[in-house]
């Protein structure tokens, strides 16, 4: 987009300013046809080299809620149970093996075959990068979201990704939020506390 305008401040309202973390849900479907669109729009923020390591999990189903709750902290459990998507989102350590479709004019894949820690690096970075997209994307199509850490990692990958080169990094609660729910919001730093211009 050419020349592009600053949002409105309902917009803003509702990506940041207003936007909140929930923890208790509606009795309201999240269907597939917003997953669907929520991925297609989130697929589009930058990755370095558009390396894109990012893959989500999206558990609705009762069985598949039943396979994500032994590995959810006690004070997760329920508000995940009861959220109407839990996302998990992931990180495909075999990032670079798209290389050379996402990244073509150029051999990207070499600057990461047999390069574990670079490979690790790159994938955790663009990956929870790509998290923070699907939480924008998703406030952007009307819903609300709970991201949250508070699980057993390890156990998240053997019951979903064994025997694959995916690997989980955190967790987010989507649906419509209750917001009688929400305690008062936290602080914030001030700008001369976490930022500097030089």
């Amino acid at each position: 987009m050419a020349n592009p305008t600053p949002l409105t401040q309902d917009a803003l309202d509702q990506l940041f300013l207003e936007a909140r973390t929930f923890n208790a849900w509606h009795d309201k479907d999240v269907g597939e046809d917003q997953l669907r669109r929520l991925v297609e729009i989130l697929k589009m923020g930058p990755t370095s080299a558009n390396c894109s390591p990012a893959r989500f999990y999206f558990i609705r189903s009762p069985e598949a809620k039943a396979r994500l709750k032994p590995h959810l902290s006690a004070g997760n459990a329920d508000k995940t149970m009861q959220a109407p998507v839990c996302a998990i989102i992931a990180h495909d350590m075999e990032f670079h093996e798209h290389l050379p479709k996402l990244f073509p004019h150029t051999d990207a894949r070499s600057w990461f075959a047999g390069k574990p820690a670079k490979i690790e690096e790159t994938a955790f970075r663009n990956g929870t990068l790509q998290g923070g997209y699907l939480i924008l994307a998703a406030r952007a199509l009307g819903l609300d979201c709970g991201p949250m850490s508070g699980f057993d990692n390890a156990g998240v990958d053997r019951e979903f990704f064994s025997g694959t080169s995916i690997r989980s990094n955190f967790l987010c609660n989507i649906g419509y939020g209750k917001p009688e729910s929400l305690r008062p919001r936290g602080p914030r730093f001030t700008f001369e506390e976490m930022a500097a211009i030089l």
